[in-house]
């Protein structure tokens, strides 16, 4: 739809500089009429038949308003450069998300994910809400990390959602050793993320233990992410005091109420040093809403980087005006008036 809304006082100008220059308007208007009345004559009307029964009066008062109209069209041309913006042509479908994200997300596959205070267990749950936010992801790249006592690389980051998601329903800690090597997973995850210039990259962490690995600490692996500035908003799962959990015992597997061990204070601490956010998931319904606000967080942070090299201007209105009028003038001074030789 085409834009012809000049009500200058609604926009915003990126270079109000130009506008000083409405100054001259009256002063260009005022010179025009100043020579008219001081040489009249200097335009005489055609002889053509269509106007020859025009009245003198009736002509001057059209050469006036022609010299309004080319005021009217320099006023035009000044809002044009001032390069003006109307928030209200802003498509928020249209906002720079084109080129997408580098995320990776980063799954605890130990043990102890295995407890049933989410339905069926802790680590099903995780996939499910991990496979309907990559469903919400279209243009960006997302890898899967897993870890317990090591870390593997499950899928590198990858447009490939489809692949992407048949790995995260076959991940399991069976071919891992146990323990919960927090560090290593979250390190393992920076490693597979791009050093190119894409504008964000970002590691989800999702744990439900305490780091158990010996390599690289938790805090060495955000020391690492800040340097790559790579974002990381850590999950810690488990409902809070006792949770049902599969104990091994000499009878076999049984279930059994086990406290609930999650380092909080460390995994605040990766998400402060890195720029991202902690959050604690007691449920399936509370780790869906978490994914949906780091997508509302990641979105936000996506459109300020657009904003701080300004949306393109929106001069389409103004430069519309002046081309209609300026069109107008040509016509009517082509048709009408001729110079004396």
């Amino acid at each position: 739809m085409t834009n012809w809304n000049i009500r200058f006082w609604e926009y915003e100008f990126y270079a109000s500089e130009w506008l000083w220059l409405l100054l001259l308007v009256p002063i260009v208007t005022f010179y025009l009429f100043f020579r008219e009345y001081k040489d009249k004559g200097r335009f005489r009307v055609s002889s053509s038949n269509n106007i020859s029964g025009l009245k003198k009066t009736w002509i001057l008062r059209l050469r006036e308003v022609l010299f309004l109209i080319a005021g009217f069209v320099l006023a035009m041309m000044i809002f044009a450069m001032a390069k003006p913006f109307h928030w209200s042509m802003y498509n928020d479908t249209e906002r720079n998300y084109k080129n997408g994200i580098d995320i990776v997300i980063t799954m605890d596959v130990s043990g102890s994910m295995l407890a049933q205070d989410f339905k069926p267990n802790r680590l099903e749950a995780a996939k499910n809400v991990a496979i309907d936010f990559i469903d919400g992801r279209k243009t960006d790249r997302i890898g899967l990390v897993a870890f317990a006592g090591e870390a593997f690389t499950a899928c590198p980051p990858t447009l490939d959602h489809e692949i992407l998601k048949k790995q995260i329903q076959s991940i399991n800690g069976d071919m891992i050793g146990g323990g919960t090597a927090i560090g290593i997973g979250l390190g393992t995850a920076i490693t597979r993320l791009r050093n190119d210039s894409i504008p964000s990259k970002v590691v989800i962490l999702l744990t439900d233990g305490v780091d158990t690995g010996a390599e690289v600490s938790p805090l060495m692996a955000a020391e690492l992410a800040r340097a790559k500035n790579v974002r990381v908003y850590t999950i810690g799962v488990g409902s809070r005091g006792e949770a049902p959990s599969l104990v091994q015992t000499p009878f076999g597997s049984v279930m059994q109420n086990t406290e609930v061990e999650l380092d909080e204070a460390t995994l605040k601490k990766i998400a402060v040093r890195t720029g991202g956010k902690y959050f604690r998931a007691v449920d399936e319904n509370s780790l869906r809403d978490i994914y949906k606000e780091i997508e509302r967080l990641e979105k936000r942070k996506m459109e300020d980087e657009q904003f701080k090299s300004e949306p393109p201007s929106t001069p389409q209105a103004f430069l519309n005006w002046a081309i209609l009028a300026g069109g107008f003038l040509i016509v009517v001074l082509t048709l009408l008036f001729t110079r004396n030789d």
